[in-house]
């Protein structure tokens, strides 16, 4: 039975002095904006610094193509295979209207990424104060994690925003439960979900942390909480079937994680510095928690406020994680830049312990610690790659056209190689010219449309291609090992082979080009 509507109002009241105590002091001050404006030029001249020294590679490759269908085309590879990350699909595609360089493509992450640090510092003031949410906005400028993902073309940061977002309106929902603040919440989660699948997991750690307050409290809770969610699960449902029909092909290629993975994540996430800066943050995560009877009471049915945030932080930064772990058991689906949504409670949590150290040179000093590691881990970055490997598919192209003669023809291993030729093609040749090998495989058309995203070659296509070519290029991407070939491989292996007698090529990183001709 629920509690009457004067008793939900007394809890209510209760709840909201409880929590007036972490927002006396006004977060948006003259000086505090000015900091943060300080820390929001500093994070844009680290993720704007060296933003096109890393290649473009397939995925980003892939977010541009998709994005340059038209509504038809777009509308079909939406549900046939890319309804996740749809909502930076659109972004990118109203963006690229202004500008397609490799520059100007990846600024829309960067400028996604500033946002959130007003973001989460808005988040973190609303569960601390205002030295805190500051510790947290620095904490993010810094981290290299969050940089790296600045500076690509896909959702990330995106995810990151939104998920502060939805994690915020969550808190000042529970606070003060408004129409806007449901709005909010119901808009900023939507979107977050649409921004990528994984977001769905977050959710769940707001389910678990609407169950941390005392019985009746936790029943205002939900009160408060089932009409947005049940909004939420409506506008989802949509991306929740497409899960279910496409089921887990698109990610059939992650392997099982072993504890090394967890480990690298965890060093990621931190800032890219090593085990060091992990063991810091670990510290600074546990100096926010202690002492131990907070602890043991976080496991309690009736917790405080000053207890909750903890435990929220703690469930969002967690759960996710140790959930996705353990269906990796059964079927591998873990991946650890998809949980770069965890950031912000990991900064927050964080910039808690820092905040708690009392001592005005502890603070300073375990800060300029972190921040110091930081930005060796940034400077690292920039230096080379973390977190994945990045295909060459730039200089195979630019391999393929500055050796391609008139009358060659090119196909590809799988559909999915053709995306990246199609973009550094049409860089190359913006200007005007329509040079290269002519597509055989896959085609559908003059232009890319959705069914040249999926798919292979069939033996019956590959035996009429020697007949009405002399020269062909085939492009290998994803195709096994060079011991053990995929099918398709074993089958262009012995179906070009038999028809040219002459083969060249090059390798690169996760591609292989080969030129079959007859003399």
């Amino acid at each position: 039975m629920l509690p009457s509507k004067t008793a939900v109002n007394t809890v209510s009241d209760d709840a909201g002095r409880s929590l007036a105590a972490c927002s006396a002091q006004p977060l948006w001050t003259s000086a505090s904006i000015f900091t943060l404006a300080l820390l929001a030029g500093a994070a844009a001249v680290l993720r704007f610094a060296f933003l096109i020294r890393k290649p473009f590679w397939f995925d980003e490759c892939f977010s541009v193509e998709v994005a340059r269908l038209s509504w038809h085309d777009f509308g079909r590879l939406l549900w046939r295979r890319e309804a996740n990350m749809s909502l930076y699909y659109l972004l990118l595609r109203g963006w690229l209207h202004f500008g397609s360089s490799p520059f100007f493509i990846r600024s829309l992450s960067v400028i996604i990424s500033l946002a959130s640090l007003p973001a989460i510092y808005w988040l973190a003031g609303k569960l601390f104060d205002r030295r805190v949410a500051l510790l947290a906005a620095a904490l993010t400028t810094f981290n290299a994690y969050h940089i790296r993902y600045a500076q690509e073309a896909r959702s990330y940061s995106l995810l990151v925003l939104l998920a502060t977002l939805s994690s915020g309106f969550f808190v000042t929902l529970l606070r003060n439960p408004s129409r806007t603040n449901r709005v909010g919440y119901i808009l900023a989660s939507v979107l977050g979900v649409y921004a990528h699948l994984y977001a769905l997991l977050l959710f769940g750690a707001h389910w678990l942390s609407a169950r941390g307050w005392d019985q009746t409290r936790e029943r205002v809770c939900f009160n408060t909480l089932r009409r947005p969610w049940i909004w939420i699960g409506a506008a989802a449902l949509p991306l929740v079937i497409f899960a279910a029909k496409t089921g887990v092909g698109p990610i059939r290629w992650i392997q099982r994680p072993r504890l090394h993975d967890l480990v690298d994540f965890a060093e990621h996430i931190s800032g890219n510095d090593g085990i060091i800066l992990a063991l810091l943050y670990a510290a600074a995560c546990i100096a926010a928690i202690m002492p131990l009877e907070k602890v043991t009471r976080m496991f309690r049915a009736d917790i405080d406020w000053d207890v909750w945030r903890l435990r929220f932080l703690l469930i969002w930064l967690i759960f996710p994680v140790a959930l996705v772990v353990l269906l990796s058991l059964a079927r591998p689906i873990f991946l650890g830049r998809y949980f770069i949504f965890c950031l912000p409670a990991l900064v927050i949590l964080a910039a808690a312990g820092i905040a708690r150290l009392g001592r005005p040179w502890l603070m300073a000093l375990s800060l300029a610690a972190i921040l110091a590691l930081s930005l060796q881990g940034t400077f690292s970055y920039y230096d080379h790659d973390f977190d994945l490997e990045r295909d060459a598919s730039e200089a195979a192209v630019n391999y393929i056209l500055d050796r391609a003669q008139s009358g060659d023809a090119i196909l590809f291993h799988i559909a999915e190689a053709r995306v990246p030729y199609q973009f550094f093609k049409s860089i190359r040749f913006r200007h005007g010219g329509t040079s290269g090998p002519e597509i055989i495989y896959p085609r559908h058309g003059d232009r890319l449309d959705y069914r040249d995203f999926t798919g292979k070659p069939t033996g019956e296509f590959l035996q009429s291609v020697p007949a009405h070519y002399s020269r062909v290029w085939l492009v290998l991407m994803s195709n096994g090992t060079p011991c053990q070939p995929d099918a398709t491989t074993q089958l262009l292996n012995h179906t070009l082979g038999d028809s040219f007698p002459h083969v060249e090529g090059a390798k690169f990183a996760q591609l292989e080009v080969r030129l079959y001709r007859r003399p």
